[in-house]
């Protein structure tokens, strides 16, 4: 949580709330952008709903969807969801999904601006897509990829992420995965102002 400037009615105040929308943004692009080939294998297993999505690496179909898949389009498809409300439109096509929130916001020790939290990265997938083969799972793949992206890593704003523990989460018949969930601790180098 970036330390956020802000001027009001009764004057400047800060507050990490207040810049939730670029920490989602900067988790984001290192998932999606800065993160080559990884990044990649993160949109095949979230857009590609078929048990060979890891092992066909070359079929052409499957590479134009992983190129022609920009994040806005991750967003409005809903394959990236920011809100705890998960809607589907009439004969919707099963995905998976990927839905990115904060919890357990506590002082900073070192700077009384910053709101250390839990990040928490809930990973969404049909059970019946699940299989990949070879006793692979695609929830614990894109756990796999999320993690090797994000822990131990420092983002402009946020912080440190450290993992902190997965847990299952089944919420019906319908829709099953895991919980990451990670600290983001910030430094004093973390400060960024936004006007």
């Amino acid at each position: 949580m970036r330390g956020s400037r802000m001027n009001g009615y009764q004057g400047e105040f800060y507050s990490s709330f207040l810049s939730c929308e670029k920490d989602t943004e900067a988790i984001v692009k290192k998932l999606f952008v800065e993160s080559r080939p990884y990044s990649d294998m993160l949109k095949r297993l979230l857009i590609i709903n078929t048990s060979d999505c890891l092992i066909n690496m070359t079929n052409p179909k499957y590479l134009e969807m992983i190129k022609n898949t920009s994040i806005q389009d991750l967003h409005d498809k809903g394959y990236l969801r920011f809100s705890p409300k998960l809607t589907f439109g009439e004969n919707e096509e099963v995905k998976s999904y990927i839905r990115i929130s904060y919890d357990h916001f506590t002082p900073n020790r070192g700077n009384d601006h910053f709101r250390d939290c839990i990040v928490e990265i809930d990973i969404l997938c049909h059970p019946e897509y699940w299989e990949l083969g070879n006793y692979m799972q695609r929830p614990i793949k894109i756990a796999g990829y999320i993690d090797g992206i994000l822990n131990n890593n420092k983002l402009s704003g946020i912080g440190t992420l450290e993992f902190m523990g997965c847990n299952e989460i089944i919420l019906d018949e319908n829709l099953a995965g895991y919980c990451l969930m990670y600290q983001a601790t910030h430094g004093s180098d973390d400060y960024i102002e936004s006007e």
